[in-house]
Formats: C-alpha cells, structure tokens, sequence
C-alpha cells in the first residue's frame, strides 16, 4: 500500500538532519532568514489583529484571528526562514550528538534577535500604512490594549503560556514534517497554530509585533484616547508600553518557548524515536 505520509521515526529523523544544517548555516544566510521569519510571523500577527480587533466576544475575535494568523508558519515552511521557537527542536541533534550546545544556543540568539529586526520591519510598516486607522482607530486602540495586557503578565503565566504556545507549533512543525504534499502541510501547520492563538498561549516572536506595534500606537494621542474609550485603559497603564516594561513579557515567555520546545517535544521525541532501547537496555543490565 502506497504510504502518503512520513511516519513519525522519519518525521524526526527528517527534522535532526535539517536541524543539523541550521546549525551550521553561514551567519549572513541566517541572519537574513531569521529576518525573514520574524516578518513574516508579524504579517499574520498584523491581519489577525485586523480580523478580529472589532469582535466584542472573545471566543469568537481569537477563532477569526487563529484562522488568519497560521499564515505566518505557512509562509516560512514554504519560502524559508529560521523562526526560533521552532528551532528550539535543534535540541534534538545536541542530545543526538550531532551538534554542540555552543553550535545550538548560537543559533536560537542570532535567529531570536534577527527575528525581532524582521518582526519590527513589519511593526513600523504597519503604523506608517493606516493600518491601524480603521474602524475610526479602533484597531490602534486594539494594538494598545494586547500590548497593555502582554506587558502585565505574570513570570508564572508567561513562562506556563510560553510552554503551552511551543508545544503546539513545534508539533505543527514536525506535522508539516509528516506530510508529502503543500496541502498536508497546510492543514498540519493550520491546527495547532490555531489551536495556540483560540488558546491566548503566549509566543515571543509573536509579541515582537505585538508589543511593539502597541508601544508605537501609544505615541498616538487619536489611538490612546480610542483606548481609554473603549477598553477603559488608564493613562498610567498605556505609559507602562516601555522597552523595559516590555522585558516583563519577553522573558518569561522565551523561557517557556524554550522549555516548550526542547523538554516538553524535543528530547521526548528523541529518546522515543532515535533511542536504541534494546542497546540501552542491555548495557544497563551488564553495568
């Protein structure tokens, strides 16, 4: 019978050979895709928003903007780019040997801080389009208030809604892995991603749009008057949109992409798939 998907052994055998290979991508190449990846994850941030930002029901406003936002996974899976909480599965080829945690954590701080020229790229087009103008400011008021409430997130919350967030897309990523057609790889990547956005789970390339784009709008006496009118946001808070306000969140939340990415789907997906057991075994009887 004609197999149309790579099963799961193949799926991470697959993503330890291309992890192998980010790791050792020329800086300039990688500097440039992580670009890339932090734009395009802004993009689907930046029309998700745009989507939902007049949706009074929760619910509903995150399920119209978890349809939208996937399109940023797309684009990276299917163009190119290195985005770094899906790299955070280079894990895999550190316990498998294949590359140094020198080779791994340079990697995830290049591809995290090119992210974030990429995803800022797209935060300043963004303000300067009029974007933001529509519904008479309504989604500048918007970008205000995700920031306000990113910004005053708990260590706790952010780290636990860090491990839920990458948990999801690296599944997306070896889903998509698991599929041999552009169409498989679409629906693979479409759920998770969806899943994590109707979740609210926190993920830090993701708030390297919002936040920042929030920080912008609150330079905008129109915006943060729309804020305060419809969302009941207080002066003090919308001056609380600092860079070092914003650490509360980038912090937190990259911990938890980490730890979401390498312990809770990297390393079990390597001793599940690529451990020799039977080996293992023996030689612990033998010790």
């Amino acid at each position: 019978m004609e197999q149309h998907f790579n099963t799961p052994a193949e799926v991470i055998d697959n993503n330890m050979k291309a992890g192998e290979g980010k790791a050792h991508l020329p800086l300039g190449k990688m500097i440039l895709l992580g670009i890339m990846a932090g734009a395009f994850i802004a993009l689907g941030g930046a029309t998700s928003s745009t989507a939902a930002h007049a949706i009074d029901n929760v619910g509903l406003a995150r399920f119209v903007a978890g349809i939208i936002f996937p399109v940023g996974l797309m684009i990276i899976v299917f163009v190119g780019g290195e985005l770094f909480t899906g790299n955070c599965l280079i894990v895999m080829d550190v316990v498998g040997k294949k590359v140094t945690w020198f080779e791994c954590i340079r990697n995830l701080i290049v591809v995290y801080f090119s992210n974030l020229i990429g995803a800022l790229i797209i935060d300043t087009l963004i303000y300067f389009s009029g974007n933001l103008d529509y519904t008479g400011g309504l989604l500048g008021a918007y970008a205000i208030k995700v920031a306000v409430g990113k910004v005053g997130i708990s260590p706790l919350k952010g780290i636990t809604s860090g491990i839920l967030c990458n948990i999801l897309v690296c599944i997306a990523i070896l889903m998509a892995a698991a599929a041999t057609d552009i169409v498989g790889k679409i629906w693979a990547i479409f759920f998770p991603i969806m899943a994590f956005v109707v979740g609210g789970f926190e993920h830090c390339v993701a708030n390297m749009f919002y936040i920042p784009v929030g920080m912008m709008a609150a330079q905008n006496p129109a915006y943060v008057a729309k804020a305060q009118e419809a969302y009941g946001l207080t002066a003090e808070q919308i001056q609380g949109l600092t860079v070092l306000h914003s650490l509360n969140n980038f912090i937190p939340v990259t911990i938890g992409n980490i730890l979401g990415g390498m312990v809770f789907v990297g390393i079990p997906c390597y001793f599940i798939y690529k451990k020799k057991w039977q080996k293992w075994h023996e030689e612990s009887k033998n010790a």
